[in-house]
């Protein structure tokens, strides 16, 4: 037997499993077995002997696939022929059949509503006990925003009362008004207020190359990056989480995407790639 064969041996024996996973972040039987023959195309071109885990390889690769369909989906704003019900999986085997019992088409319909990184986020952790330090590069966020993208999706899943939701994002936008008028009139010791002491803060490259700065951790350097700047920022809602955003004659340039400790903020990711902002909902704020 040769070795494609092998590959494909192989790969056959994790096609249940990995379909399971499309099913649940795209709700859609064909589209679910596009992602997995994508992956297999993409598995029968790369360097197999180089893969250490095969199957967690296979998991990151129809993730990102399921993720970029997911953004095209809702960039084109496709609805499905019945709004808000999935399709079945066609001719199941007995493990898919009981994963689809579990989940439910109730459920799949919850997870429709939630943005594509928070559902990416919140199958492969909740469903399918991925750490969040793989998640990460998956969702292009840090593994502590990849934590609060599934946070936000699991408290929507289970039916978190909706005042709670919004006492939590009221709060963050608070928060979030104050660092900005704080960076704004240059108030550093405001700025130590609000940043945790071990925030980190991580341009995406776009961004490094606009502010000239790489990579900052510890509060003191983010406040000093941050003192006086922030000029043009206003406050968003960026996927439906609080953060700031940048745009210039209309175009949005730059994102700031926060995320918190308790009444600090944690981290801050500046996204500042087209394709990125593409793919991103921001609704801008009363100020």
């Amino acid at each position: 037997m040769d070795g494609q064969n092998i590959l494909a041996e192989s790969f056959e024996a994790h096609r249940g499993r990995l379909r399971a996973v499309a099913y649940r972040m795209l709700g859609s039987a064909p589209e679910a077995e596009d992602a997995v023959q994508e992956a297999w195309l993409r598995l029968s071109r790369a360097e197999a002997a180089a893969i250490d885990n095969l199957s967690g390889w296979l998991t990151t690769v129809v993730a990102r696939i399921c993720l970029d369909m997911l953004r095209a989906r809702k960039a084109r704003r496709e609805e499905p022929i019945i709004p808000g019900t999935p399709e079945p999986i066609a001719e199941p085997t007995d493990q898919e059949a009981m994963l689809a019992d579990s989940i439910g088409v109730a459920l799949l319909v919850v997870l429709d509503t939630l943005n594509p990184a928070e559902r990416v986020a919140f199958v492969l952790h909740d469903m399918f006990d991925l750490p969040f330090e793989d998640i990460a590069p998956i969702v292009d966020r840090t593994p502590a925003a990849a934590r609060q993208l599934a946070s936000r999706a699991r408290r929507r899943v289970k039916g978190a009362q909706p005042d709670e939701e919004d006492v939590d994002t009221a709060r963050q936008r608070e928060i979030v008004d104050a660092f900005l008028a704080a960076s704004k009139s240059g108030d550093l010791a405001a700025l130590l207020r609000i940043l945790d002491p071990a925030v980190v803060f991580r341009p995406d490259a776009v961004a490094a190359r606009m502010g000239g700065v790489g990579e900052l951790r510890g509060a003191d350097a983010v406040a000093a990056t941050f003192k006086g700047r922030a000029q043009a920022a206003k406050p968003a809602l960026l996927d439906g989480a609080p953060g700031l955003a940048v745009a210039f004659h209309g175009q949005l340039r730059v994102a700031l995407r926060l995320t918190f400790a308790g009444e600090r903020i944690a981290g801050i990711e500046a996204v500042a790639d087209p394709a990125q902002l593409k793919a991103m909902t921001v609704t801008l704020l009363d100020t």
